[in-house]
C-alpha cells in the first residue's frame, strides 16, 4: 500500500510515502519566478528611485536600549516586502533635526511634527518614517506619512525585558501594527514556522531568530505538523512501528492530549477553519482515506472518502470551511483533488496531462481562500506551483534545485518550502509578489514546514 503526501518522502512500514510532482501542462511561469536576488539588504537612500512600492526608512535612535527593537523592526518591515527601505547615508549625521530634548520626551503630536525634516525624507524617496523614543516605562512608536508631512499613526507598548522569552515576539507585533498603519493590513512578524529535523519538532520566528524544540519524540518520530486557527496550539502525528498517533498540544505549555489511540496510521492532520475539527489521514488495508473528528466533543469520526484500493490523504481546508483539497491516487499517480466538507462533490482540482505529469502532493489552501499551493514533479525534480482556485490554472514558482512542502503565511504572500538549492535541505522564503527569495533557516535536513497564523499575546489554555 502506498501513500503520499505531507510527510516528506519518509518510508515506513507497509506504507511508502511518495513526494513527487509533475506540471499538469507546460507551466505559466510569474513574471518573478525564483529571484535569484537573495536577501537583497536595503537601498541607500541618495541613490534610491522610489518604484511601486512605498519607501519606508526606520530612524536612528541614539538610546542604546532600543538597539534591538529597531533592529527586529527594521528586519521585520524588510521581510514583509511591501515596502522599498531606505538607509541614511552618514548614519546618525542625517538625523531629523531635533526639537529640544524636553520636547522630544513629550508625547505631543506637534512637538514630534516639528522633529522631523520631512522635505529631507521625501528628497531621500521615503513615504513613511518610523520613529521610536521611550516616554515613561513604555516605548512609543511614531509612524510619519512623509508625503502630507505629518503623524499617520502613534503607538505605545510596554514591552517585556531584553531577556524575557516574549520580547521578540513582541516587538514582531508592533512591525505588524506598523504595516497595518501604513498599508491597510497587517503584517506577518508575529508568526513563527514549525518543521520536523531527526524526528522532532522544532520552530523558529519567521525572520529567523528564536529557534526552539517543540517536542522529541524520543522513540518515535515525528511528522505531519500543523497550526490551530487561534495560533494557541498545534497538531502532529508521532510514528511507531508502523502506527501513527495524532496529538493536539499547547504551543505555549507543551501539555497535550491524544486524539487517536495509536492502533492505526493516522497521519497529516489539519484544523477546521473553527478549530473544532481535525481532518486527517488513515491508512487501513483496503487504503488511504480522509476523515474527520470532532475534537472539542472528542466524537463523531466521520469517513469522507472511500478508497477502494486507492489512496486519499493530505487534507487542507478552505478559509470558510466550504472545501477540502485533498491527494488522490484514483487516477493513478498522486494528484490533487476537491470535496465539500462531508466527502461529497469530489472532483479533480489541479489539472494534469496522462501520461506526461507526475504526481503532485502536500497542498495547503492559502488563508485567503484564493490559491492552493502544491509541489509537483517536473522532469525527475520537485518544484513548487500555485494552484488559483478559481479558475483553477497553475503556475510555477520554482525552478532551481529541488523544492517541496511549501506552506502559506497569514499574508497569502509569502510562502515557506525546503529547498537544496545550495547543496543541503534548508528552509527558504519566497515573496509571490516581487519573487524575492531568502534563506530562513541554513540547517539542514529540514523536512514539513508549517507556517502559523498570526500569534496572539500568550495566555493560559487546555488542549
Amino acid at each position: 500500500m502506498k501513500a503520499s503526501g505531507r510527510l516528506g518522502g519518509w518510508a515506513g512500514g507497509a506504507m511508502v510515502v511518495a513526494v513527487a510532482l509533475l506540471p499538469a501542462y507546460p507551466p505559466v511561469r510569474l513574471s518573478a519566478q525564483d529571484s535569484s536576488a537573495i536577501d537583497r539588504g536595503v537601498r541607500i537612500g541618495i541613490t534610491y528611485r522610489p518604484g511601486v512600492r512605498p519607501g519606508m526608512v526606520v530612524l536612528p535612535e541614539r538610546s542604546p536600549a532600543m538597539d534591538s527593537v529597531r533592529t527586529i523592526l527594521t528586519r521585520d518591515l524588510d521581510y514583509g516586502d511591501r515596502f522599498e527601505m531606505i538607509s541614511l547615508p552618514g548614519g546618525d549625521s542625517i538625523r531629523m533635526g531635533r526639537a529640544p530634548a524636553g520636547a522630544r520626551a513629550g508625547t505631543s503630536a506637534r512637538a514630534q511634527t516639528a522633529s522631523l525634516n520631512y522635505p529631507l525624507y521625501q528628497a531621500l524617496g521615503a513615504d513613511f518614517a518610523v520613529g521610536m523614543g521611550i516616554v515613561g516605562d513604555s516605548i512609543q512608536i511614531t509612524l510619519h506619512d512623509v508625503a502630507t508631512s505629518g503623524i499617520r499613526r502613534v503607538l505605545k507598548a510596554r514591552l517585556p525585558a531584553l531577556t524575557d522569552p516574549r520580547f521578540r515576539m513582541a516587538v514582531h507585533r508592533l512591525a505588524d501594527q506598523i504595516v497595518e498603519a501604513a498599508v491597510g493590513t497587517p503584517g506577518s512578524a508575529a508568526t513563527r514556522i514549525m518543521f520536523v529535523i531527526d524526528g522532532k519538532l522544532y520552530r523558529i520566528d519567521q525572520d529567523g531568530a528564536g529557534l526552539a524544540e517543540l517536542r522529541s519524540g524520543g522513540d518515535r518520530t515525528i511528522l505531519s505538523s500543523g497550526w490551530a486557527p487561534d495560533g494557541r496550539h498545534i497538531t502532529y502525528m508521532e510514528f511507531r512501528s508502523g502506527h501513527g498517533q495524532l496529538f493536539v498540544q499547547d504551543a505555549t505549555t507543551g501539555r497535550r492530549r491524544a486524539i487517536s489511540d495509536g492502533t492505526t496510521l493516522d497521519f497529516t492532520p489539519a484544523f477546521s477553519p473553527d478549530g473544532n475539527k481535525l481532518v486527517f489521514s488513515r491508512a487501513i488495508e483496503e487504503g488511504t482515506d480522509v476523515y474527520t473528528l470532532n475534537i472539542k466533543d472528542n466524537c463523531c469520526l466521520q469517513r469522507l472518502t472511500v478508497g477502494r484500493f486507492s489512496d486519499n490523504l493530505s487534507p487542507t481546508y478552505s478559509p470558510d470551511g466550504q472545501r477540502i483539497a485533498f491527494v488522490s491516487t484514483r487516477s493513478g499517480l498522486p494528484q490533487i483533488y476537491v470535496m465539500a466538507p462531508d466527502g461529497t462533490d469530489q472532483q479533480l482540482f489541479a489539472p494534469f496531462d496522462y501520461g506526461v505529469t507526475g504526481s503532485s502532493n502536500a497542498p495547503d489552501w492559502s488563508p485567503d481562500g484564493q490559491s492552493v499551493i502544491f509541489h509537483r514533479d517536473v522532469g525527475g525534480t520537485i518544484q513548487v506551483f500555485v494552484l488559483d482556485a478559481r479558475t483553477r490554472t497553475v503556475r510555477q514558482l520554482t525552478s532551481l534545485g529541488r523544492n517541496e512542502d511549501p506552506t502559506w503565511a497569514p499574508d497569502s504572500r509569502h510562502v515557506a518550502f525546503v529547498s537544496d538549492r545550495s547543496g543541503l535541505r534548508h528552509l527558504w522564503v519566497i515573496d509571490m509578489e516581487t519573487g524575492r527569495i531568502r534563506p530562513l533557516l541554513q540547517q539542514s535536513g529540514i523536512r514539513l514546514p508549517a507556517w502559523s497564523p498570526r500569534l496572539p499575546e500568550a495566555a493560559p489554555s487546555t488542549p
